[in-house]
């Protein structure tokens, strides 16, 4: 009896393990991620939007419903992570009907300097979208 329920404990653990780490990484912040490079990350990232922002409209293609979005910056997001070779993270945009967007903005360091180098839609419509940054 003792080996059945230590198998059972066992099981749940594994499930729960595996639950949290399927988790998307993009809703997360990862605390090894210190210092100035929080600030250096939210500054690249500030900057692709400040310099695709027109007339205060933030534009995005949307490949899934084949249109371009014209959306306002809401904030920015504090949680940042890693993946492959990319800081993640996150900012909510309002289209002119007010339905949020999230976007995720993929940073990138080029020697000492931090560069965004896209936004992909991660949340439209309350769905989250998925992509993959590992090779």
């Amino acid at each position: 009896m003792y080996n059945r329920t230590k198998i059972q404990c066992f099981r749940i653990a594994l499930v729960v393990v595996m639950a949290l780490t399927s988790l998307p990484a993009f809703a997360a912040d990862d605390p090894s991620i210190k210092g100035n490079i929080r600030e250096e990350i939210k500054t690249a990232m500030q900057k692709l939007i400040d310099r695709n922002t027109i007339n205060d409209v933030y534009r995005i293609y949307d490949p899934i419903k084949g249109k371009l979005l014209q959306l306002q910056l809401v904030k920015l997001h504090e949680g940042i992570v890693k993946k492959g070779d990319y800081y993640v993270s996150c900012a909510d945009f309002k289209d002119a009907s007010g339905n949020l967007v999230d976007l995720d903005f993929l940073v990138l360091q080029d020697g000492k300097t931090l560069i965004a180098t896209q936004a992909i839609i991660h949340k439209a419509d309350g769905k989250k979208r998925k992509y993959h940054l590992e090779g």
